[in-house]
């Protein structure tokens, strides 16, 4: 037995409704895809315009170019071994592979600002660049990039060269992932689109309160309530 019809058929209205927004919503009409990947490719376009740091790092790179390193580093698998030792060479150091190890020798200026070069070209989505440059999918050089500064901040840091490791970590925190992450991706700042950001943020409250207030509508109005 309904308690009371009128709040029990009002949430039920209610419920009707916000489930004709969902399926709406869940159509391809907002260039192409739904409302869910529209924003989902917004807020990732919007993230990408606020983590682009290579600009910043290069005076951090610039004064370690007399710096001299000599590492060895041992990697996954052969293949990424002389694919990063070549990538090395073309900085400007001197690189040898030797079955998954790496020696090298040369600035770690050079290196960074080869790393800072090729992450900015696949954060700027130009990965031709990245392949004609070394006959790879765009993405793989940067990944091998990853890869070697992990190896070297580690290295550095068994030669208790703890600047240069930490200098040669950020770069791959801040600068390498973000590029290989966001390729693809068209960055947008958020100025530009802050009309379209308030209102999904105050649609989204505001279809969440709705959901809830049908809910509890039909519930009292079927008779439930909440005691203590």
């Amino acid at each position: 037995m309904i308690y009371n019809k009128k709040e029990f058929y009002g949430g039920a209205g209610l419920l009707v409704v916000f489930f004709i927004v969902l399926v709406i919503m869940f159509q391809p009409i907002f260039s192409g895809h739904n409302a869910m990947q529209y924003l989902d490719n917004l807020y990732n376009s919007i993230s990408k315009g606020s983590v682009e740091y290579a600009p910043a790092m290069k005076p951090e790179v610039a004064a370690v170019m007399g710096k001299t390193v000599d590492l060895t580093l041992a990697y996954p698998s052969e293949a990424e071994a002389a694919q990063s030792a070549k990538m090395f060479a073309m900085t400007g150091v001197v690189a040898a592979a030797s079955g998954t190890e790496v020696k090298v020798s040369g600035s770690l200026g050079s290196i960074l600002n080869g790393t800072l070069e090729d992450s900015s070209a696949l954060y700027g989505n130009d990965g031709k660049y990245l392949e004609d440059k070394y006959g790879l999918d765009a993405r793989r050089p940067v990944y091998n990039w990853w890869t070697s500064l992990k190896l070297m901040d580690k290295a550095l840091k068994k030669q208790k060269e703890f600047a240069s490791a930490k200098l040669a970590n950020t770069v791959q925190k801040k600068v390498v992932e973000a590029a290989y992450n966001y390729y693809g991706v068209e960055p947008v700042h958020i100025m530009d689109k802050l009309g379209l950001v308030i209102f999904s943020l105050a649609f989204y409250v505001f279809y969440t309160l709705w959901y809830g207030f049908a809910i509890l509508f039909v519930f009292e109005g079927w008779g439930l309530r909440l005691s203590h």
